[in-house]
């Protein structure tokens, strides 16, 4: 079994927090959180646009127009949490940002994986991914604790 796609998860988690200081950073510069999240996505578009360029992406024909209307707001939850994370972070610390919002995408992710909905395989919740939320939801707890 090989252990890349677990480790390249982890690395995205690790970038999350650190995207969460560049953004307050560029937040608190500018004074906005709406035009810091631009800003964000903005540099993103630019980077995502060189790299499709670089490897030759292109969309299958037709492809656009046949996905889902609820699909594309998709970009408006990430544009959302940019956002929040950008005010929320300087206010709760990383630890407890990352805990929180942990703790919302697992609660999510058990809803998700049970009915296979949006797309993901079914996966009903059992007695021991149960028990794994609760310890994430003592974790956090713990976390909040000063």
């Amino acid at each position: 079994m090989t252990y890349v796609p677990h480790l390249l998860a982890v690395l995205v988690g690790a970038g999350l927090t650190i995207q969460v200081g560049m953004n307050a950073t560029v937040r608190l510069v500018i004074g906005s959180p709406i035009i810091a999240t631009i800003v964000n996505f903005g540099v993103g578009l630019a980077g995502l646009f060189l790299i499709a360029l670089a490897t030759n992406a292109r969309p299958a024909p037709g492809s656009i127009v046949a996905v889902p209307a609820w699909a594309w707001l998709g970009g408006l939850l990430g544009a959302l949490y940019v956002a929040s994370t950008t005010v929320l972070g300087p206010r709760l610390g990383a630890a407890a940002l990352l805990a929180l919002t942990l703790f919302g995408q697992m609660a999510a992710a058990l809803i998700v994986d049970h009915y296979g909905a949006i797309g993901f395989a079914q996966n009903p919740i059992t007695p021991a991914r149960l028990v794994g939320a609760v310890f994430l939801v003592l974790g956090v707890m713990l976390i909040l604790k000063r």
